[in-house]
C-alpha cells in the first residue's frame, strides 16, 4: 500500500509568487523534471456520492499527453500534514477511461485544471502550481523531509495546507458569493504563458 504524504502552501503575499518561488527551489539545489504543462482532471464518483462521503477520491487526469488514473484514501486526521493511501497508475486514453467508469455507474464530478512544474528536492518532490484560484505549491514526500525542504525554503509550517484543490475552490467561492462549478480557467489560451511578477 503507498501512502502520499504531503501539504500545500499558498505562494504570494507574505511568500514568494511563482516565478520566484521556482527560483529560489533551483537556488536551493532543486532539479527541475518537468518544464510547466497543463493538467485537467476529473473527479468521478458514484451517484450516491459515496466516496466523497467517505472523503476517499478516484480522479483521472490528463497531462502532457498522458493519463493518469488515481484512488485516494481518506486522510489521517488531527495532522500537520495530509497523508492518505494512494494507488496510481497510467492509462494510454484518459477519455476512454472516463468512459469505462461512467460505463460501471460513476460519474464525473468535479473538474479542475492547473499548470504544473515540478522539481525534486533532498528525495522531496515539489510542485508548483497555477490555478484559476491562486497558485500553490505542493511539497510531498516523508514528514522530515517536507520540513527540511520547508525549511530551506523559508517556508513556516503554519503556512502548510491540507486542504484539496476542490476545498480550496469551494472557499474561493463562497467567499465571492458565486456558485461553486468547476474550477476550469475561462480562457485556457490566454493562460498559456508563465506569469511575470515586478
Amino acid at each position: 500500500m503507498a501512502t502520499e504524504t504531503e501539504v500545500k502552501i499558498r505562494l504570494g503575499g507574505g511568500i514568494a509568487g511563482v516565478e520566484a518561488f521556482c527560483q529560489r527551489l533551483l537556488s536551493a539545489g532543486a532539479e527541475c523534471v518537468s518544464e510547466r504543462s497543463f493538467e485537467d482532471n476529473v473527479l468521478v464518483d458514484f451517484p450516491d456520492g459515496r466516496l466523497r462521503a467517505a472523503k476517499c477520491a478516484l480522479r483521472v487526469r490528463s497531462a502532457g499527453g498522458k493519463g493518469l488514473l488515481t484512488y485516494k484514501g481518506a486522510p489521517v486526521e488531527d495532522s500537520l500534514f495530509k497523508s492518505r493511501e494512494e494507488l496510481e497508475t497510467e492509462v494510454g486514453d484518459p477519455a476512454a477511461a472516463l468512459e469505462i467508469v461512467r460505463r460501471i455507474g460513476m460519474a464525473p464530478g468535479f473538474r479542475y485544471q492547473k499548470y504544473r512544474r515540478e522539481f525534486a528536492l533532498d528525495g522531496t518532490h515539489v510542485a508548483v502550481d497555477e490555478t484559476p484560484v491562486g497558485d500553490y505549491a505542493e511539497i510531498e514526500g516523508a514528514q522530515e523531509g517536507i520540513l527540511r525542504v520547508a525549511r530551506k525554503l523559508g517556508v513556516d509550517a503554519s503556512a502548510f495546507i491540507r486542504q484539496s484543490y476542490h476545498a480550496l475552490h469551494a472557499a474561493h467561492c463562497r467567499e465571492r458569493g458565486v456558485p461553486a462549478g468547476d474550477m476550469v480557467f475561462q480562457k485556457p489560451e490566454l493562460e498559456a504563458e508563465p506569469k511575470t511578477e515586478n
